[in-house]
């Protein structure tokens, strides 16, 4: 099932939206707070963003450009200001259509089922974690955080993705170990101190101090 995220500023327009594409199968989540708009993107995950322009706090053209930082997922403007220099603007950050209101909801689904089938006709979509605000892309294994962005090495990578598959559990070091394990290549336990040490290091210059949790003599985990 496609997922859709509506970020649409008035609650009667993103419910009558979300219970139209729910009619046409799709898994939809309006946002009624716009504070951590990114965060809760990345924890939906979906497969196209219906996006107001006028949001509390920050407006749409932010948050479509820090979207794109993260994930090629199609971007449907919404917006009663419908002028040829917002259209321009919206398309220059990254979106990918500009519908304006008032809108028919039969042919805003129309437009929604035609950029789905367009999109992942012929690719996929990157994949992303989220938890407490970090935000881990599986497509390209980068960490964002506060609208901070750093590439992982590829270890410092599969250790956190472990710990957030596993969060609120501790993952031993021997099954951290197995992870790492690249084809022939053995990874002793040296070799997961030293990648843990500038795993922790890169989340602190982030400023996520104890992200990590030693749990002495069991392993880690992130709470």
């Amino acid at each position: 099932m496609y997922k859709v995220l509506i970020v649409e500023d008035d609650p009667t327009i993103a419910e009558s939206v979300a219970k139209t594409l729910i009619k046409w199968d799709y898994e939809t989540k309006y946002l009624t707070e716009f504070k951590e708009v990114l965060s809760e993107f990345a924890n939906f995950n979906p497969h196209l963003v219906l996006l107001d322009i006028s949001l509390p706090f920050m407006n749409g053209y932010h948050w479509c450009a820090e979207m794109r930082k993260l994930s090629k997922v199609p971007i449907i403007f919404l917006s009663s200001a419908n002028d040829n220099m917002n259209i321009v603007m919206a398309m220059n950050m990254g979106a990918d259509d500009f519908i304006a209101k008032p809108f028919n909801l039969n042919v805003l689904c129309a437009k929604v089922n035609a950029m789905i089938r367009r999109t992942y006709d012929f690719s996929g979509n990157a994949s992303l974690m989220e938890h407490n605000g970090l935000i881990l892309n599986l497509g390209d294994t980068t960490l964002t955080y506060h609208e901070q962005k750093l590439e992982l090495s590829k270890n410092e990578f599969k250790i956190l993705q472990l710990l957030l598959e596993n969060s609120g559990k501790i993952v031993s070091r021997d099954a951290m170990m197995m992870r790492l394990w690249d084809n022939d290549q053995f990874i002793d336990d040296n070799t997961l101190t030293v990648n843990m040490t500038r795993l922790r290091k890169k989340l602190e210059a982030l400023g996520l101090f104890n992200f990590i949790v030693t749990k002495k003599g069991l392993g880690y985990m992130v709470q």
